[in-house]
């Protein structure tokens, strides 16, 4: 098995396009060509997590946190990015990072912190537009299940909880071959008229490729017919934080006591406990404040996220109770995460998890 087949998988689980503008969510450093010999999954890349790779005979270290996320000018150690990178490229060893692409994915970091409190009916918080392309085709009618049956296969119509959407309706089709075609139906230089079915399907933007190679695999036409259009519609599936509710509303004070045992923490900063009682819950592993309006506009209680700054927190206005638990802790579980899938998906593989504490924020 190669590093690449690693890789394949995971942006198969949460694809690099749906990373933040700001993101460097990739392989940062090896081949992906390398045969692999062990993975070890981290929370933040260090110098002391290269070294636990090479001590544990891993020469893949899958960090959620990207080490590099700007253009690096020289590598002369001077910083401890410059020397984990050093050390890693020495060592060969490769490091991957997952990161907004993975918190913006329904099944991600995000799902997972609802999944440790215990939230139910869960959503995306602040759902992508601008992620989704619609595909319309025509296809001779006795050919047409075929034909759709490779578009669902290449990803079209997978809309939340379904899969195999479409529309269709049938209709007739008129060319006219001219000498140099080769048509599977009618004949050169005359008119033909074809009962049709007209079908049209969303899918993921970043998939285009793959839909449309397959409609024209499968489409019995010389020339395959269709348009491609963008589309402005909200992604539920792909966005910023997530919302849910317990299933009973329990004392404000018994919530926090929660997210104390659930995510280990010496601390919780929060607002005013305004509500005796909170039921409806916002989260957002790691940096959440820009999420505030959001998880306000949905009516949640609590808003369980971290990096609030100090005026930030009078944004709460009484109308929602801030819980900021600490970046670290919001996202720590995330190797657990990471771990869960590959194991899933590889049954022969290697698998660490990082025993490094890379929290550089400390409590006295």
């Amino acid at each position: 098995m190669r590093i690449n087949d690693i890789i394949g998988a995971l942006n198969q689980w949460a694809p690099p396009a749906y990373q933040e503008s700001y993101d460097n969510a990739r392989l940062i450093t090896g081949s992906p060509d390398l045969q692999l010999q062990g993975v070890l999954v981290s929370l933040d890349c260090t110098e002391e997590v290269v070294q636990e790779a090479i001590d544990k005979g891993a020469n893949l270290i899958i960090a959620h946190h990207p080490i590099v996320f700007k253009g690096l000018k020289s590598f002369t150690g001077k910083n401890y990015v410059e020397r984990t990178v050093i050390k890693a490229i020495k060592n060969d060893i490769a490091i991957f990072s997952i990161h907004t692409n993975l918190d913006n994915v329904h099944t991600g970091v995000n799902r997972m912190i609802c999944d440790r409190i215990g939230l139910q009916n869960c959503k995306t918080l602040a759902p992508k537009s601008g992620l989704l392309s619609k595909l319309v085709t025509f296809i001779p009618t006795e050919h047409a299940q075929n034909v759709l049956d490779a578009l669902y296969t290449a990803g079209l119509g997978h809309i939340g909880n379904y899969d195999e959407c479409s529309f269709q309706v049938k209709g007739t089709g008129s060319f006219r071959p001219n000498d140099q075609a080769n048509p599977v139906i009618g004949k050169n230089n005359e008119r033909e008229l074809v009962e049709e079915t007209r079908i049209e399907g969303i899918f993921p933007s970043h998939i285009k490729g793959k839909v449309v190679a397959a409609l024209k695999k499968a489409h019995p036409y010389e020339e395959v017919a269709y348009y491609l259009t963008a589309l402005e519609n909200e992604n539920q599936d792909v966005g910023s934080g997530m919302i849910g509710e317990l299933e009973t509303a329990i004392p404000t004070a018994s919530f926090m006591n929660l997210l104390k045992e659930q995510f280990n923490l010496k601390v919780i900063r929060h607002t005013a406990f305004h509500k005796a009682e909170v039921k409806k819950i916002a989260v957002c592993g790691g940096a959440g404040s820009f999420l505030l309006g959001h998880a306000k506009g949905a009516g949640a209680d609590v808003f369980v996220t971290a990096d609030f700054k100090y005026h930030e927190f009078f944004d709460a206005e009484e109308k929602i109770i801030i819980s900021d638990i600490g970046h670290y802790e919001s996202e720590v579980f995330t190797k657990e995460l990471i771990c869960n899938f590959l194991k899933e998906k590889f049954a022969n593989i290697a698998l660490n998890l990082s025993e490094v504490d890379t929290n550089p924020i400390k409590y006295f």
